[in-house]
């Protein structure tokens, strides 16, 4: 038991689970912007080009809802919520659109500089003399003791 929670201890001190953190806050409120986007913008766009107030005149209404002398509901209407499917297929589509973006110029920044440290390397080793090889080291080793006698 005292392992796993030095295992615990080792996994949540790792930056991997802040990251996940602010990873998980970023989200949250990410979703609240594109939420604000679909329900603020481009639902209105939509109702104004089927010509109604909003997304619910989409929806179909299957059986009203029936209610008594007091006008209370006796049974709940049926509808089959299209506007609101409509708004979440939107706001899906958004979000992926811009993690693709987010995703892609991710990628590209890596790529890039992967690219910069291959072409460092190069240069590096371009620099770099050349390393005698042994038969040549021992050539000199034998010029030198020759010299010596």
């Amino acid at each position: 038991m005292k392992k796993f929670f030095e295992e615990f201890k080792t996994f949540i001190s790792k930056g991997n689970v802040l990251d996940m953190a602010v990873g998980v806050i970023v989200g949250g409120a990410f979703g609240t912007i594109t939420k604000s986007l679909v329900d603020n913008v481009i639902t209105p766009l939509l109702a104004w080009l089927f010509g109604t107030p909003n997304t619910d005149a989409l929806n179909i209404t299957l059986r009203a809802a029936e209610t008594n002398e007091a006008g209370e509901v006796v049974k709940e209407a049926i509808t089959l919520g299209l506007g609101t499917f409509v708004g979440a297929i939107i706001n899906f589509l958004v979000i992926a659109l811009v993690l693709f973006a987010v995703i892609k110029a991710f990628n590209k920044a890596r790529t890039a500089a992967e690219n910069l440290k291959k072409k460092e390397e190069e240069e590096a080793k371009a620099e770099e003399p050349a390393k005698p090889t042994s038969e040549e080291l021992l050539t000199e080793i034998l010029a030198e003791l020759k010299k010596k006698q």
